[in-house]
């Protein structure tokens, strides 16, 4: 330890003693507990879409179509203000605050949308808050979730826990999909739909138990000046480690980096330090979460249109190809994320982003011709979202290991944040091309935009992509502490 001006600085030796540890029950554990928010996610996503129609019935809540439609933008909203405000707190408070914090900040939303009892526009605005509370939630947990997982998970094992993680939303989303299936069939709709929104917070009271029982980022720690915390933290993973069997091979001191506590951090001077010193790595990803926001919310929310205007799939069938959707789209990330720390980042990621951008484009050919069926179009997309889901996970990977740790949270919340607010014109504009399902050309148009926006998303990876795999976060990117 010695003084840097007024700066205290500390070599430490944490980095090191996190990637050289093999994968243990912590880290299963860890996995669990913070992925979990993923899962809930897709199921709160799954059940608002599923409960849309049923809100407008009068012994419900008497909502007028836009009314319903309102539930899912406000949600979206308010993920992303969680992500920004949440990712800044992230970076400051630490991981651990934040993702217990956020956790119960969506539990406590979801469950009060359950409680709305009345019709009329006061009800109404309480919907609409608690759908934004919640939303802040689960958008927090984007960028306090992703940091912890990148900061003390092993590097040989990130790409492919990451990715793992975050495919979760479409177990999620399967089960979402079940479950309001037996509660719209079997009960009275003014009981199912509140019992569908109380299914995040009741599984949800479990995993917050377990998260209590986490440890904060040692890096995050240590690149804080807590030095003593920072040890205890990491202490607590190798006795973990150490408990199963294994034996830990000493890191020699050549290993330590020397951190000197930086000084907070907004978001002003992090865009100044991503613009000035990362801009093909700003530019690859915006490019990655901005693509495959646009085609999934365009793809996803309009689903069931295609299904029952053009194949003439019932509503009360159309779940089912969903769930073959979803299924598709889980096994993508956890099939090829292994090949993310193997092949490569840059490899895997804009080939993935390639072929699901040409797949798709031969798909609207075959859409066009009008020979596909419902069953086909599913299979097509199902093989198309297998490959464009380990993308897709992939940018959030990317989004934050390729930057310094003081500003990771925000990092991702930032790109996170630019992906839905552009992304979000897909629903709309894939619903006017839809129309009344007269208009084969105008979808097939809307295809072929959807395949070229993926397909610009794989070249800027191939162009700017980071082969970040196996490596330290520290080689990765620099920390700001770390630098003179």
């Amino acid at each position: 330890m010695s003084d840097a001006g007024s700066a205290q600085v500390v070599r430490s030796t944490i980095p090191a003693r996190i990637d050289r540890m093999p994968w243990t029950r912590f880290h299963t554990r860890m996995v669990a507990a913070l992925g979990a928010a993923w899962i809930l996610d897709g199921l709160e996503i799954t059940v608002a879409s599923s409960v849309t129609s049923v809100l407008t019935e009068q012994d419900t809540l008497a909502l007028s179509s836009s009314e319903a439609g309102l539930i899912a933008t406000v949600y979206l909203v308010g993920q992303v203000v969680g992500a920004l405000f949440f990712g800044r707190l992230s970076d400051r408070l630490g991981r651990r605050k934040l993702f217990i914090m956020t956790f119960g900040i969506y539990l406590i939303g979801s469950g009060l949308t359950a409680l709305t009892f009345g019709q009329g526009t006061g009800w109404n605005l309480y919907l609409y808050a608690t759908r934004f509370v919640a939303g802040t939630g689960i958008g927090g947990e984007y960028a306090a979730i992703n940091s912890a997982i990148q900061e003390m998970v092993p590097a040989k094992y990130r790409g492919r826990t990451d990715l793992g993680v975050n495919s979760t939303y479409w177990a999620g989303s399967i089960l979402g999909t079940l479950i309001e299936l037996v509660l719209l069939s079997e009960l009275n709709h003014n009981l199912a739909w509140r019992l569908g929104f109380l299914l995040g917070p009741a599984l949800g009271v479990v995993v917050l138990f377990v998260r209590r029982t986490l440890p904060e980022s040692p890096r995050w720690l240590a690149m804080h000046g807590r030095e003593a915390e920072a040890e205890a933290s990491i202490r607590e993973m190798e006795a973990d480690v150490e408990r199963t069997g294994h034996t830990l091979d000493p890191v020699p001191d050549s290993a330590a980096i020397e951190l000197k506590e930086a000084p907070q951090t907004g978001y002003l001077r992090a865009f100044r330090v991503m613009l000035r010193e990362y801009p093909t790595r700003c530019v690859l990803a915006a490019s990655l979460m901005i693509t495959q926001s646009f085609l999934y919310n365009a793809i996803f929310f309009t689903y069931t249109l295609v299904l029952t205007r053009y194949y003439g799939v019932s509503e009360n069938s159309a779940p089912l190809y969903l769930i073959a959707f979803a299924v598709g789209n889980l096994l993508g990330p956890i099939v090829l994320g292994p090949l993310f720390d193997t092949v490569g980042r840059r490899k895997m990621i804009s080939g993935s982003y390639l072929f699901s951008g040409v797949a798709l484009a031969l798909t609207a050919y075959l859409f066009q011709l009008d020979v596909l069926s419902a069953a086909t179009q599913t299979v097509a997309w199902c093989v198309i979202f297998f490959a464009a889901s380990a993308g897709a996970s992939a940018g959030y990977l990317t989004a934050g290991e390729v930057f310094p740790l003081e500003i990771r949270g925000k990092a991702i919340a930032i790109f996170f944040s630019i992906g839905q607010l552009v992304g979000s014109s897909g629903p709309y504009i894939f619903g006017a091309l839809i129309g009344d399902g007269s208009h084969r050309e105008r979808l097939f148009l809307g295809y072929l935009l959807g395949a070229g926006v993926m397909i610009v998303g794989g070249v800027v990876a191939a162009l700017f992509g980071v082969d970040a795999e196996g490596k330290s976060l520290e080689d990765v990117a620099t920390p700001l502490s770390a630098r003179g």
